[in-house]
């Protein structure tokens, strides 16, 4: 068996190996049931205690207050851009959205199909490279939320601050730096996510939503997409994504091990300097970010060419740093450094990158 590589992909994206380790023991036999968790019954009761035992750590790991409600739900974030202006838009038929790069702009477009929608600001005009500021969003006195993403993948950029909106609820789409540190969810109407990056394997989306915005979804919202009937069933309307939630329960009980999301911040900011503090340095990198508004999450960058590009890709793959080839709408390198990335990986990540540029300069 080869030895594993860094895997810098952006989704899906590594997992801790410890998590791996401990589900190949139990994929046969899941605690003495004679079966794996993916041939369990969901209404059986070694699944229900999986389900709930999940539940009620992802309550307590994201301080999840009595106001709110976890769901899990299928079609992972994208459908959620459905899902969201078909459950809230109806208020008043209009909402707020900030494009600050691919995943909210495509949510900003899905929205416009169900009502009306301001683009409250944009940092579309410097290709995504920045943030905008409290001072540049223009609200609407009367939008029935205000939708962002957090964390952009594909540009690499972060928001630094979370948006003040007053009685406007706040939307936002964590799915690439949820559980990467504290959050007040009580800030937050709702809080979605695929868990394909920092929780789980593919399949689901977390939604924490707080209970007072359901209710008033479009008459035509489909059962599994309409808050209120999933809040209803505990999110068991159908079949759930069961092994995607049995892998989220054993995540968040490593998050634990590791220290809860204030150790896993300090992990977050100490895995990115080692890379943000070799493209401050050097003559060949560069970031694609503004300073103030890069992502611990995906550090974006390039050299001064595509060839070089292309060469510093293919000798990494060979190193065994893995997959990171840049988004096709933005080229050069994306090293994304999720929770499960040890730190090794971009210690040794950032040597590599020193070590390309002396024989390359």
């Amino acid at each position: 068996m080869s030895e594993r590589v860094f895997n810098f992909s952006a989704g899906p994206s590594t997992l801790p190996l410890e998590v791996l380790e401990e589900a190949a023991r139990e994929m046969t036999n899941y605690k003495g049931t004679g079966m794996s968790v993916m041939e369990m019954s969901h209404r059986g009761k070694p699944y229900i205690a999986i389900f709930e035992e999940t539940k009620a750590d992802l309550k307590r790991i994201l301080n999840v207050p009595d106001t709110h409600e976890i769901l899990f739900m299928p079609g992972g974030a994208t459908l959620q851009f459905s899902a969201i202006p078909m459950n809230l838009i109806g208020k008043s038929g209009k909402a707020d959205y900030a494009v600050t790069g691919n995943f909210s702009n495509v949510a900003m477009k899905e929205a416009k199909r169900y009502g009306e929608i301001n683009i409250a600001c944009t940092s579309e005009d410097k290709n995504h490279t920045y943030i905008p500021a409290q001072k540049d969003i223009n609200l609407s006195k009367d939008a029935s939320y205000f939708h962002y993403c957090s964390n952009n993948t594909i540009y690499g950029t972060e928001w630094k601050y979370v948006p003040e909106t007053g009685n406007v609820p706040l939307v936002c789409d964590m799915s690439s730096n949820i559980m990467s540190m504290p959050v007040d969810v009580s800030k937050y109407g709702i809080i979605y996510a695929g868990v394909q990056k920092n929780m789980a394997p593919a399949g689901a989306a977390v939604v924490v939503i707080r209970k007072d915005l359901a209710g008033n979804e479009h008459p035509l919202t489909p059962k599994l997409m309409n808050y209120g009937v999933m809040i209803d069933s505990d999110s068991m309307q159908n079949t759930p994504p069961c092994y995607t939630i049995y892998m989220l329960g054993l995540v968040l009980k490593w998050i634990d091990r590791q220290g809860g999301l204030t150790a896993m911040a300090k992990l977050k900011a100490e895995r990115s300097k080692y890379l943000y503090d070799v493209l401050d340095s050097s003559k060949m990198f560069a970031g694609c970010a503004e300073k103030e508004a890069r992502s611990d999450m995906n550090v974006t960058f390039r050299t001064k060419s595509e060839e070089l590009d292309a060469l510093f890709i293919k000798e990494a793959k060979s190193a065994g740093f893995d997959t990171l080839k840049g988004h096709r709408a933005v080229g050069g390198m994306r090293a994304s450094i999720y929770n499960a990335m040890p730190i090794e990986g971009t210690k040794k990540l950032a040597a590599f990158m020193r070590e390309f540029e002396a024989r390359n300069l």
